[in-house]
């Protein structure tokens, strides 16, 4: 992984669903808490429009982070995002302290790969689906992928692609697969256009109703 990500943060004193609220709407900051590793929860403020830059980048959902706390520094991840329903804005942000030696489960994004290139697309028409787009996967902080691949390229229209179809990294396993084969999910498929071979059954009626008034226009103008 070759971003860094670091995150300057203040204690927050002042706590509750109303100072909260006083903080996104007078500071322009963000309120956020950071748990785990052995340590007692703390809330925190971020600066707003620090923080939603990072947001942009991908690869700020799947990093260790590095967030300081005054002289401290502190290696969390992003746990939990809260945002507006309407406005989309951030509202709250959870953050876990991890360490090298404890696993962690974290969410990762998929990239498909050769879409528009794939058998069923370029070939047969078809559209794809994508029944998910990101996978939580359980490794240590230190090998956390950025994101993970599948290729597309040779999946036909009616092909289901599943989880256990991804090559995993080294040292990192899809947290539904190992519960058991039963729980290898559909990520992907390509499918038929709508309505494709529904329309090509109507016109072949068509064509086939049309020869048979022919016919019996035919049939009527010999009889005559």
């Amino acid at each position: 992984m070759s971003d860094q990500f670091e995150l300057n943060a203040e204690v927050r004193e002042d706590i509750g669903k109303g100072a909260s609220r006083r903080l996104r709407r007078h500071a322009n900051n963000v309120p956020a808490i950071i748990y785990g590793g052995g340590e007692d929860p703390q809330p925190l403020t971020l600066v707003r429009k620090d923080f939603e830059k990072a947001l942009e980048n991908e690869a700020f959902y799947s990093h260790v982070l590095t967030i300081n706390v005054g002289k401290k520094a502190q290696q969390a991840i992003l746990k939990d995002l809260q945002r507006h329903p309407a406005k989309n804005s951030v509202m709250h942000a959870d953050f876990l302290r991890v360490d090298d030696k404890n696993l962690v489960k974290v969410t990762v994004p998929i990239h498909f790969l050769n879409e528009e290139k794939s058998a069923g697309v370029k070939l047969e028409g078809g559209i794809v689906q994508h029944q998910m787009t990101e996978v939580e996967v359980q490794c240590l902080p230190g090998v956390i992928p950025e994101y993970l691949e599948i290729d597309m390229l040779e999946v036909a229209i009616g092909q289901i692609v599943h989880l256990s179809d991804i090559s995993f990294p080294e040292g990192v396993v899809s947290t539904a697969l190992s519960l058991g084969e039963d729980h290898d999910l559909a990520i992907a498929s390509i499918i038929a256009p709508r309505g494709g071979s529904e329309e090509e059954e109507l016109e072949a009626a068509a064509d086939e109703a049309g020869e048979e008034d022919g016919e019996e226009a035919e049939e009527g103008d010999s009889e005559d």
